[in-house]
């Protein structure tokens, strides 16, 4: 009969969803198996792997028997597998496709609790995109160097393998040296005072927390200070108060205690009057933001009360993972600064990769880890609280 034919796998998806939502767990749970059979079906792979992996995830969350949920999440690591294995044959890599596929086979095997599995295809893929990294160098390709060689860094750092990440960090600031210099001479301070501050990461990674890491996040502090006298001197008061929020956490994680104090102080006088223009203005997303800058430069001066206060605020305006992680992030840079934690400030590290991924759930996954780990239970306690979660 005319309109009756056999239901698509994107309207098959809609409904396993609608029926989840309401509460249709077992309705919801055949149709997205039926779903992700069609998209394999038509040769759509990365559509296929990604219902497999969510049914799993939440055949794990409902029963929290792994055994139920490994055959899903299985066929979505191998599905993902596959999909490696057809990026890599291209003639142009595209690495954003492939960091999404590796990342989601390693979420895999840690949800199963598979270290073996694990290790062994995080070793598989940090040599892939070290590979990557060394082909990008040699062509003089340094943002695509760059961004292939901190792949592999983070898949080292899975495995611990001490050795190829700091032969890797090594690279990075190398090239990182030379992006700061680039930028500089064309006269993007900001951009300077960014590569100077990631170079500090990796020279963190070899050194530790010492003179060496201090003196290039002196740098980055001074850098992002000069692009904020440059930003006001131009009118723009967003510009400057971002600028100056990035310096005094720099400045903090240099150890230059008096300056970050001084400039959190100004800062923060600053972001009040910006708060209050946004607010007249009615822009919601700028006064959220700032108010959450507000909060950052509270915290960096001690003034714990005050900045959960404003944070907050800034919640009432807008609320996401990432304004979320930014405030675990603020104590967590202070709690390094204040104890030379070599530890917490790799965390940090990684926790601003995944924000600039656009994987904020798993930046939040780890500050809160890191937070529970160090003590900061209290604190967290009390942006629980700010955010609602009792």
């Amino acid at each position: 009969m005319p309109g009756i034919g056999i239901e698509g796998p994107e309207e098959l998806e809609e409904r396993a969803i609608r029926s989840l939502n309401e509460g249709s767990v077992k309705e919801g749970l055949k149709l997205m198996l039926r779903a992700a059979k069609g998209y394999e079906g038509r040769g759509e792979k990365a559509d296929a792997a990604r219902l497999y992996k969510y049914l799993g995830y939440i055949l794990l969350e409902k029963t929290g028997d792994v055994s139920k949920a490994r055959p899903s999440l299985l066929k979505g690591a191998y599905l993902y597998l596959d999909l490696i294995d057809r990026e890599l044959s291209r003639p142009e890599v595209d690495l954003d496709s492939l960091d999404d596929y590796c990342f989601n086979v390693l979420e895999v095997f840690a949800r199963l609790g598979d270290e073996k599995n694990l290790r062994e295809y995080a070793e598989e893929f940090a040599a892939i995109y070290e590979d990557l990294g060394n082909s990008y160098k040699d062509n003089n390709d340094v943002e695509m160097a760059i961004r292939a060689y901190e792949s592999a860094y983070r898949y080292y750092r899975i495995i611990d393998d001490a050795d190829s990440y700091r032969r890797v960090s090594e690279a990075l600031i190398t090239l990182y040296g030379q992006v700061a210099e680039a930028k500089l001479e064309r006269g993007d301070v900001l951009g300077a005072a960014r590569a100077f501050y990631r170079l500090a990461y990796f020279i963190l990674a070899i050194f530790g927390y010492d003179i060496h890491f201090m003196e290039m996040m002196d740098t980055a502090a001074k850098n992002f200070e000069k692009a904020s006298k440059l930003a006001y001197s131009n009118g723009d008061l967003d510009g400057t108060t971002g600028a100056l929020v990035q310096a005094q956490y720099a400045y903090l994680l240099a150890k230059n205690f008096n300056r970050a104090k001084l400039i959190g102080l100004n800062t923060a006088r600053m972001l009040h009057q910006v708060v209050s223009a946004y607010r007249s203005q009615g822009d919601d997303e700028k006064t959220a933001l700032k108010l959450l800058e507000l909060a950052e430069a509270l915290v960096g001066i001690g003034k714990t009360s005050e900045g959960l206060e404003a944070y907050k605020s800034a919640l009432e305006y807008k609320s996401n993972l990432k304004m979320r992680t930014r405030i675990r992030l603020a104590f967590l840079k202070k709690h390094a600064a204040e104890n030379g934690s070599k530890e917490v400030l790799s965390d940090v590290e990684t926790m601003e990769y995944y924000l600039g991924k656009g994987r904020d759930a798993k930046a939040l996954e780890l500050a809160e880890k890191a937070m529970e780990r160090e003590n900061l239970r209290d604190i967290l306690e009390k942006i629980h609280e700010a955010e609602g979660v009792y």
